[in-house]
C-alpha cells in the first residue's frame, strides 16, 4: 500500500499526481491562435512509488512528461511518465529501490551501479526525437508526439562524458544543440565537456576541461563564439554523502568564476574569470561583440535555495537569496581575471527567464521570466512559499520598460515560453504560454498571452481537468521540427 511523507515536498500542492493519459481536444476559454502548430513539452517530477526516505527531495521525482499539440485552433493533452532505467526496475520491483537524492551510498544492494537518473528536468525537441534530461545522467531518447521511451543515448558510442546537461541551447544559425557535461567522469569529480550535436543528432564535438570546484552546475550560456559557465559553490563531496546530508550545501567563504570557452577551441583556449561570493539562476542569453563576452541571468547575494544550506550552518536568509536579472560582461582581449561590469537590469526578484529562441547566442531585446511578488497576498494551502512564482513579467531591455501579470492570490505560474508569431516575426512578437495552478480548485490551465501585452492578461486558456505538479522546465517545438522523425 501506498504511503507518501506528509512531508513539504510530498503534500499539499506539491502532491504527487501520478496520472498518464491523453485528452483529445481540451476545454478552451478564449481563443486559441489558429496558426499555432506545434508542440509544447514540460516536464515534472513525480515519484511513481513513495521515496525510501521521507525526507526526500521534491528533485528526486521520476521524469513526468506533459505534451499539448497545437493544431487548428485545439490543443491536445498526452502525459507519460520518461521510462529511465530506474523507473523500470522499480516498476517491476513495485516500490522505490533507489535512495535519497543523488547519493547512490542509499541505494538497495539491488540497484547498484545502475544509472540513477530520473529525466525530470527538462525535454527539448531536436533531430526528430524529444530529449528529456537530468544532468546527473545521459540523455534519454523518447518519441516526441507518442512520448514512448527509446532509451539513454551516448550519440553511436562517440559521446565519452558520462552525464549531459538539463538546459541545452540551439544555435538558431547552425542549428546545433551545444550542451555540456559535469561530473563527466563520475560522480564528484571535476571533468566537465562542452558539447555539440549536429540538427541530425550526430555529435560534432566534446572538449574536455576542469572546473574550479565540483558544484551544481545546472545551466550556461552560449554565443556566437563561446561556451559561457557561470560557477557558484553549491557544493556536494563524498563526505556529505556518507553522512547523508542534502546532497549540495552552499559555501559562503569561496568565489564565483565566470568560465569563458571558444566553441572552437580546446581546454588551453579556456578563461576563468574571478568574482564575489554569489548564488546564480538561470540563464536568460548570452551574447559576445567581439571579445567582450555578457551572460544574463539572475544573480543573489546568497544561497536561494533553503533546502540545500548553509555548509556552516548559518541560517537561510530569504531576502539575500533574491535573484535580479544581472548582465555580467568580460573581456577576453584583458589581462587579468576581473569582471568588466556588472549591471542589473531588473528590480523585481525574478527567476526562469526567457527569450525568443530565434534569438538565442546574441544581442536581443524581449525577455520574458517569473516574478516573486511578495507582498502580493496569498490565500491557498501551504503558505506563500508555494506561490512565490506568483507574476508573469516581460521586459525589453532596449527601453528599459516593463510589465507584468499577477495570477491571484489562490495561483503560482510555472516558468513560460515564447512561441513566435510566425517564423519571420519580429523578435519578441508572438505569444507566451505558461501553466497557471490554482491551489485552491486543484486545477491547471495552460494560459497563452500576447508576449509583450503580459500585463493584460490570458487571451485563452486551456482548461485542463486536472491539477499538473510543479514542474522545472519546457520548450515549444513548431511542427516543421516534428517533421524530422518521419
Amino acid at each position: 500500500m501506498a504511503h507518501f511523507p506528509q512531508t513539504p515536498g510530498f503534500s499539499g500542492t506539491l502532491r504527487p499526481l501520478r496520472i498518464e493519459g491523453d485528452i483529445l481536444d481540451i476545454e478552451i476559454e478564449g481563443e486559441v491562435p489558429p496558426q499555432l502548430n506545434g508542440t509544447f513539452h514540460r516536464v515534472h517530477p513525480d515519484a511513481q512509488f513513495p521515496p525510501r526516505f521521507e525526507d526526500d527531495q521534491f528533485f528526486n521525482g521520476d521524469g513526468m512528461v506533459s505534451l499539448f499539440r497545437f493544431h487548428d485552433g485545439k490543443i491536445d493533452f498526452r502525459q507519460r511518465y520518461a521510462q529511465t532505467d530506474k523507473w523500470k526496475v522499480e516498476r517491476k520491483a513495485g516500490k522505490s529501490l533507489f535512495g535519497a537524492y543523488r547519493n547512490p551510498l542509499t541505494d538497495d544492494a539491488s540497484v547498484q551501479g545502475m544509472i540513477r537518473g530520473t529525466a525530470n528536468t527538462n525535454v527539448m525537441v531536436h533531430a526528430g526525437k524529444l530529449y528529456a534530461m537530468k544532468e546527473d545522467s545521459p540523455c534519454l531518447i523518447m518519441d516526441p508526439l507518442t512520448l514512448e521511451t527509446e532509451g539513454y543515448t551516448n550519440f553511436d558510442g562517440k559521446l565519452e562524458s558520462q552525464t549531459f546537461c538539463a538546459h541545452p541551447k540551439i544555435d538558431p544559425v547552425t542549428g546545433n544543440l551545444c550542451a555540456f557535461a559535469y561530473g563527466a567522469k563520475g560522480l564528484m569529480t571535476l571533468d566537465m565537456a562542452y558539447i555539440e550535436i549536429s540538427p541530425t543528432g550526430e555529435l560534432l564535438k566534446e572538449i574536455p576541461f576542469q572546473n574550479p570546484y565540483y558544484c551544481m552546475m545546472h545551466d550556461f550560456g552560449v554565443t556566437e563564439d563561446y561556451a559561457v559557465f557561470a560557477v557558484m559553490p553549491l557544493l556536494s563531496s563524498w563526505g556529505r554523502l556518507k553522512q547523508r546530508l542534502p546532497f549540495f550545501g552552499f559555501d559562503t567563504t569561496l568565489p564565483c568564476y565566470l568560465g569563458i570557452l571558444p566553441r572552437n577551441g580546446d581546454a588551453r583556449d579556456l578563461r576563468w574569470f574571478k568574482t564575489g561570493n554569489c548564488f546564480v539562476g538561470h540563464v536568460m542569453n548570452a551574447f559576445n561583440d567581439g571579445t567582450k563576452v555578457h551572460i544574463d541571468m539572475p544573480v543573489s547575494r546568497n544561497n536561494s535555495f533553503p533546502f540545500f544550506p548553509d555548509v556552516h550552518g548559518a541560517p537561510f536568509d530569504p531576502v539575500a537569496g533574491q535573484g535580479f536579472l544581472t548582465r555580467w560582461t568580460v573581456d577576453m582581449a584583458s589581462n587579468g581575471d576581473s569582471f568588466e561590469k556588472t549591471e542589473r537590469l531588473f528590480d523585481r526578484p525574478d527567476e526562469f527567464p526567457r527569450i525568443d529562441e530565434r534569438y538565442a547566442t546574441q544581442a536581443y531585446r524581449h525577455g520574458w521570466m517569473l516574478i516573486l511578488d511578495t507582498e502580493k497576498p496569498y490565500e491557498g494551502p501551504g503558505g506563500a512559499f508555494y506561490a512565490l512564482t506568483n507574476t508573469l513579467g516581460h521586459i525589453d531591455l532596449a527601453t528599459g520598460k516593463s510589465s507584468s501579470w499577477w495570477a491571484g492570490p489562490r495561483c503560482a505560474i510555472q516558468e513560460p515560453c515564447f512561441i513566435p508569431r510566425s517564423p519571420d516575426a519580429p523578435e519578441g512578437d508572438g505569444y507566451v504560454i505558461a501553466l497557471v495552478d490554482d491551489h485552491v480548485a486543484n486545477y491547471s490551465d495552460l494560459a497563452i498571452f500576447d508576449a509583450q501585452h503580459v500585463d493584460q492578461g490570458p487571451i485563452a486558456r486551456a482548461k485542463l481537468p486536472v491539477r499538473i505538479r510543479q514542474g522545472l522546465h519546457g520548450n515549444w517545438a513548431d511542427a516543421s521540427r516534428l517533421a524530422v522523425a518521419a
